[in-house]
């Protein structure tokens, strides 16, 4: 095939915004003739080039706007220094089915055990199968629905909330909630409910949800929906930044560590949406 219509099949390539073949079109072309493939072969491999080209291009558009505090994956989740979790659940809920069915995921246990980790995973896997996702803390959450609520803007604000397939509640219990925020978060979880899936991080146990709410009517209506499909999963290992203070010789096993005085910091600052 001569370089004028290699040249012509590039342009019209990149015309129906088929980039990336364009792009490799050449050695690809020299490549067939050496294997000496037939012309379906050929196309065959040409569409499965694109088609994995633009399944990346909108995975990473996805994952852009969902707004993850960081990039972590499951495979680098250490199931062995966490064994009070069961990797067969994880698992099965990086399948994704659990957001074909507006299925929940509480991941429960006290900081740096690998919440937000398991969180932040499970939400780029949801990117890579093609689910809208969204992140954000329950600080930023509270502080955005109340913005929204004090403007006139709730129904809107709600409406947003509501479109990801996933939403992803970090850091619920760090801080209590006023009876404001308590009221607003339960209208967007009534909102949610069997709609859209979401998985919520927590540092308390479901019986100190009341506290955390300010009510525990209103707790027991957020558990009530939250709970009635669902996965929770509760994390009984030590904190991963301890066992990186063990290895730096700052902390021993003898000398357990002591949580200052107040309420636990966020594992990460508040974001708003």
């Amino acid at each position: 095939m001569s370089s004028f219509a290699i040249e012509q099949i590039q342009e019209q390539m990149r015309q129906l915004k088929l980039v990336r073949t364009a792009e490799q079109l050449p050695l690809l072309l020299q490549d067939a003739s050496k294997a000496e493939v037939s012309y379906s072969e050929f196309l065959a491999e040409l569409l499965g080039r694109e088609l994995a080209a633009k399944q990346e291009r909108h995975t990473a558009m996805k994952t852009t706007m969902a707004r993850f505090p960081f990039q972590k994956s499951l495979e680098s989740f250490d199931f062995k220094f966490q064994p009070s979790i069961e990797p067969k659940i994880v698992r099965e809920l990086a399948t994704g089915r659990f957001l074909a069915d507006a299925d929940n995921v509480l991941l429960l246990g006290p900081p740096g055990v690998g919440k937000t980790h398991l969180a932040v995973a499970l939400g780029l896997r949801a990117c890579a199968l093609g689910f809208r996702t969204a992140f954000i803390t329950a600080a930023g959450l509270i502080a955005s629905l109340t913005r929204a609520h004090n403007e006139n803007r709730l129904e809107e604000k709600l409406k947003l909330l509501v479109q990801p397939k996933l939403l992803i509640i970090d850091e619920i219990g760090y801080l209590p909630l006023e009876r404001l925020g308590a009221n607003l978060f339960f209208q967007l979880v009534s909102r949610r409910y069997e709609r859209g899936s979401i998985l919520i991080t927590s540092n308390q146990s479901l019986a100190g949800w009341g506290q955390v709410f300010g009510d525990q009517v209103i707790a027991t209506a957020i558990l009530d929906r939250l709970l009635h499909h669902s996965t929770i999963i509760n994390i009984k290992g030590e904190s991963y930044r301890l066992k990186e203070k063990r290895k730096a010789g700052l902390l021993t096993r003898s000398e357990p560590y002591t949580a200052p005085e107040g309420p636990a910091p966020p594992e990460h600052p508040p974001t708003a949406p």
